[in-house]
Formats: C-alpha cells, structure tokens, sequence
C-alpha cells in the first residue's frame, strides 16, 4: 500500500504536475483525433474538447502523465479539468460527464501505479481536477440585469457531485477544486465533496486553488487572498493555493499571505511567466526555478507545479529544486 500522502507533505515538498493544454497543444490534434471513431458522425465540431480525449486518444494523454512523472511529479491531475455538464454542453455532450471522469480517473491511476511500482518508496498519487466551470453563481453575465444569474448553487452542487463520483470511482487518491474565480461556486463543490465522500463513506484529502484575475490582488469575484481562505477554512482542506493568471513573482505575495493564516498545506501552480502577444508563454525552466526559489526557501510552501505554458521539462527544474528544501510547517492534521 502507499504511504499516506498526509504524511508525506510534512517531510518534504511534494511536486504537482504542469499543464496538460499545453502538453496535448504539442501533439497538433485534428477534428479527426477528438472523434474517434465512437463520434466519426457527431453532428458538431468536437476539436478543442480535451477532455474528450480520455475517450478517444487515452494513448496521449497516458504519455503526458508519464512524463510528467518522469520529470519527477509525485502527483498528477486527472485531464477532467472541463468535465462537468456545464462545460461539456459547449459540445452537446453534457451526457458523458460521468463516463469522462471515470476514464480518466482509471487512465492516471494505471500510470501512477505503474510509476509506484517501479520506486515504491516514492509513491506517486493522482488529483480529480475540478475546474471552475464557464459560468459564475456570484455574478451577473448581463450587464443590463444585475440580478440575474446563469447558474444557481443548487445546480452546481449537482453538476458538482456527478464530477466527484465519477472521479472516486476512477480511483483518484485527491479531489482538487482548482483555478477558483468565484468562492460560491467552489463552495457548491465542496459541498457536493462533503456529500458524495460521506454517501460513499470515504475520506480523500481535499485541494482547493484559487486564482488571483489581476495586479487587484483578488478572485474575480472580489476577494482578497485571506478571504478567499477564510471564507473557505469551515470545509476542513488538506490544501489551500493559488494557480494560474499571473506568473512566479506577481502570485508570491499571495502566497505568502495564504502561508500567514492558513492551518493546512500550502500549494502554488503558477503560470510559466504571463502570455505574450499571440498568446504563448515564454518563460524558459531555469527562469521558472530560479523565480521560484523564494517561495521554497521562504518556507511558504508544501506542493509545487506548474499551470499554463509549463511542460515536463519545468516541473523536472522544480523537482529538482524542491528537494533542497524544507516543507513549511503545516499547523495542524487535517482529516478530510
């Protein structure tokens, strides 16, 4: 059996995956590789549903969970980050949330066992990736009707719960509820984590990460990194974080102030650097390790990885680096 990876943050810092858009944007995919042959005669456009691709390229996105495990990941995220029914209804395949997860959950299961295996006395663990969804309970889409919302709590917390069954049976060791821009609908996912972990009887720790839209210093639903915790602390979460919009040093200080009032682990995905012009992110490894420095040695962090623009080849520069490092005190055990 592996070892319990609540033990294992408080002796060293563990090392979450990078990007998985920007791995499957290397392969060059046609309309052809996101149907398959299950949906050759779909009747719209499937190209740019990743996804899917648990479907029908599993081949693809197992070599990128191998490589990122190679470059010395101890955990990776299920390539599910879209794969609730909001989302999935852009393509008109709102029905195959479940069967999504499930396979994808299976695929990085397989690989991480195959990894732990192989060096058993570094295990390796898989995280549920539960995105935002493309919709917002705190605000208004509808400039002209501020009251109105295109999605209710209730609603999520269904949407929610399909994702994390789905996920739990797949057979992932985590749930994270990641790149955060509006706290009410992270909430309606931990509520539906609270309720699906209870109705399965199971425990799994529990991840949650933010993201900071802009130099504000706040989610785009208005708070400020302290809040964002504070207003989330009552679900008892093995980690707290920041990930994506902003690069290594503009997300530092947020960091630092979730590392100040925090009682469970610490986490930071950040982008490669910000987008350029067209889009693309230029930040080299070394540059990524070298301005992640200060967050290791400041003793700010228990998990480390890479979001938008980050490849194998950085998560392997920050493997490295996080090794000479100890993890920051985390101040209390936190059960679920």
């Amino acid at each position: 059996m592996k070892k319990n990876i609540r033990e294992i943050v408080r002796d060293r810092i563990l090392v979450l995956d990078g990007a998985m858009g920007t791995m499957i944007q290397r392969y060059k995919l046609t309309e052809e590789d996101f149907r398959g042959d299950r949906f050759a005669n779909f009747h719209t456009s499937l190209q740019g549903n990743n996804d899917l691709l648990v479907l029908t390229r599993p081949d693809i996105i197992r070599d990128i969970h191998r490589a990122y495990f190679e470059a010395g990941a101890d955990i990776v995220e299920t390539n599910t980050f879209n794969s609730n029914r909001i989302s999935q209804a852009d393509y008109d395949l709102q029905d195959l949330s479940y069967e999504l997860n499930v396979a994808a959950a299976k695929i990085a299961s397989e690989v991480a066992e195959e990894f732990t295996q192989l060096d058993p006395d570094k295990p390796r663990y898989v995280a549920g990736s539960i995105g935002p969804t493309n919709r917002t309970a705190s605000l208004s889409p509808d400039v002209n009707d501020p009251g109105f919302r295109a999605v209710d709590f209730d609603e999520l917390v269904s949407v929610y719960s399909e994702q994390v069954r789905g996920l739990i049976e797949g057979g992932v060791d985590l749930l994270l509820v990641e790149t955060v821009f509006d706290t009410l609908n992270a909430k309606a996912a931990l509520y539906a984590i609270e309720e699906v972990l209870t109705e399965v009887d199971r425990q799994l720790p529990v991840m949650v990460s933010g993201t900071i839209t802009d130099a504000s210093g706040r989610t785009l639903s208005g708070q400020t990194a302290e809040a964002f915790y504070i207003s989330l602390k009552h679900a008892e979460l093995w980690s707290v974080g920041l990930n994506c919009a902003l690069g290594v040093e503009q997300l530092l200080p947020y960091i630092q102030t979730l590392s100040r009032v925090a009682d469970c682990a610490i986490s930071a995905h950040p982008n490669a650097g910000l987008p350029n012009a067209f889009g693309d992110y230029d930040q080299t490894p070394a540059q990524m390790a070298d301005q992640i420095s200060p967050f290791l040695s400041g003793g700010n962090i228990n998990i480390i990885g890479g979001c938008c623009g980050t490849t194998p080849d950085h998560i392997q520069q920050l493997a490295k680096l996080a090794s000479r490092y100890a993890p920051r005190p985390i101040k209390k055990e936190v059960e679920s």
